[in-house]
């Protein structure tokens, strides 16, 4: 039995590649390609592929939430995702979501018919060279908050990362839906807990934890 495919790539010229490559694979059915992701989310839904080899620089919508919706929709859909280069906060992302392949599109084209058969089989393919920082950076994060969530409520964690991300008072307000004034307390508290006198530190602070 075939292993069916759907192909999700914002770059049609690579889609051409990728029909020549399988036109003469018995054991890949290459059932539908796209170039943007409303177009792979309704192929998905009307082919129920094995496989979504999707491409994270789809235009037309945020490609991560697109692999969040058809992880809650099609819970069987295996998915491998493809770039031209992949960096930390994409990786960690992708893993964390645990999508089942990541390749670069520079890979040889052997390996790319491995990783499909791999992650049909029921297992996984990694870009080794991503992941290593990327596993990393989210050790360093949960411990980071492991420790923080030791001291700090999870609304005093909240503003702390905001402020952060360089968001004033009144924008974390804003953003949160409380009063400048409650802010304002919080910030107040959390320099308390921390052992920090100002926004500078409490920046530094949240860096060194890898929670920003």
């Amino acid at each position: 039995m075939s292993i069916k495919l759907v192909a999700a790539d914002a770059h049609p010229v690579f889609l051409l590649g990728l029909t020549k490559l399988f036109a003469n694979q018995e054991e890949i059915e290459l059932s539908a390609y796209c170039v943007t992701a409303a177009k792979a989310r309704e192929a998905v839904r009307q082919i129920q592929p094995d496989i979504l080899m999707l491409d994270l620089n789809l235009p037309d919508e945020d490609n991560f939430q697109l692999i969040r919706d058809l992880q809650q929709n099609v819970p069987d859909l295996k998915i491998i995702l493809l770039a031209a280069s992949l960096n930390d906060e994409q990786t960690i992302e992708a893993l964390r979501l645990g999508v089942e392949g990541m390749l670069l599109k520079n890979m040889p084209l052997p390996l790319l018919m491995q990783c499909i058969r791999k992650v049909a089989a029921g297992g996984q393919w990694l870009e080794k060279k991503s992941i290593g920082q990327a596993f990393e950076i989210m050790l360093k994060r949960e411990a980071g908050a492991r420790r923080v969530a030791t001291i700090l409520t999870e609304r005093e964690t909240e503003i702390m990362c905001l402020v952060a991300e360089g968001l004033s008072n009144r924008q974390i307000a804003e953003k949160l839906v409380l009063s400048a004034g409650t802010v304002k307390i919080h910030v107040h508290n959390i320099y308390s807990k921390l052992g920090v006198k100002n926004r500078v530190d409490l920046t530094l602070y949240a860096q060194k934890k890898g929670l920003v």
